[in-house]
């Protein structure tokens, strides 16, 4: 019976649609022996004998994928696949699959979640309430403020669509522009100078590349106004987070909201200690809906693959398909 690695510590222990879905196609089910994002080492012991996963952001390098020649299918449970060195997967013959239009939905809530946070000043409202304070001032409407969203995929799609719920005006920048979504919803595509220029929050959904690493930069950052803040639910590696911290501390931005870091679980940061900051721990793309979405997606995408059909729209490296066998 072949076996399949449910590596997303939020999967284990569920009695979920995906289950099924793997156990009907006789596979077996593994987990990890601990409940947290695997390392390298753990990832290196947890895949013997498994020839497909369900991947969350642990890292699939070469040297994973070379001391793993059985390993078929790395079927990662979101879009965002950095995290899997895809030359080498193609290389070994290992289709790498993401699970598109599952949880961009989850990321844009997030992504509120966020702006409203850091906008309404909520964390520290709540604390100074708890502390019999009554801190109450006025704070900053959304309503007629400029949303930048640097990246117009699927996710910056449901962002603008939450802006123009708010009332917002909408800015993007995307190199592959949909016009007729734009022109539908009120978005104006700009150039990435004038999105840091006019944007009072700008929001990232770019996927991380070596183009797009440290994106955000002391450069880049001292062309926002100093009353905008930076919201990032996409990928740490698109903030340099030393000169986010510089920015913040001497008040070149107004504050920001990060769900990711550059390097995940991040040690202690500034950023933790900052009252115009506020952190999540990478889960704007996991809510219950999207969690479960995105798992069933993934196995769909296994059991595709070990019966011989192709899930063109969900595999990342098509080269590998001259040499895929199951």
């Amino acid at each position: 019976m072949d076996k399949v690695l449910i590596a997303p510590a939020q999967l284990a222990g569920l009695d979920a649609e995906f289950v099924t879905v793997l156990k009907a196609a006789g596979f077996e089910l593994v987990y990890p022996k601990k409940r947290a994002q695997l390392t390298e080492p753990e990832l290196l012991e947890q895949l013997a004998g498994v020839r497909a996963s369900v991947a969350g952001s642990e890292p699939y390098t070469k040297k994973v994928l070379q001391a793993h020649p059985q390993l078929r299918v790395i079927a990662r449970a979101g879009v965002g696949y950095d995290a899997v060195d895809c030359p080498a997967a193609s290389e070994h013959g290992v289709a790498v699959t993401i699970t598109p239009g599952a949880n961009q939905d989850a990321v844009a809530e997030h992504t509120f979640g966020l702006l409203l946070a850091i906008a309404k000043d909520l964390i520290n409202q709540h604390l100074g309430t708890c502390k019999l304070e009554w801190p109450r001032r006025a704070n900053l409407p959304l309503r007629g403020r400029t949303l930048g969203i640097a990246g117009l995929g699927r996710i910056g799609k449901a962002v603008a669509l939450r802006g123009e719920c708010f009332g917002m005006k909408l800015l993007a920048y995307e190199p592959f522009p949909d016009h007729a979504f734009a022109k539908a919803h009120g978005v104006t595509f700009v150039s990435f100078e004038q999105l840091l220029a006019d944007a009072d929050f700008l929001s990232l959904h770019l996927p991380a590349t070596k183009e797009s690493r440290h994106l955000i930069n002391r450069t880049t950052l001292a062309k926002m106004k100093p009353s905008a803040y930076l919201v990032n639910t996409a990928r740490g590696t698109l903030v340099k987070e030393a000169d986010l911290v510089e920015a913040l501390q001497q008040k070149k931005i107004a504050g920001a909201g990060i769900d990711v870091f550059e390097d995940e679980p991040p040690s202690d940061s500034p950023l933790f200690h900052m009252s115009n900051v506020v952190v999540t721990p990478h889960a704007a793309g996991v809510d219950l809906q999207s969690r479960d979405d995105m798992a069933l997606s993934a196995a769909q995408a296994i059991v595709s693959l070990s019966k011989g059909e192709w899930p063109t729209e969900k595999v990342v490296n098509p080269e590998v398909k001259a040499k895929f066998k199951w």
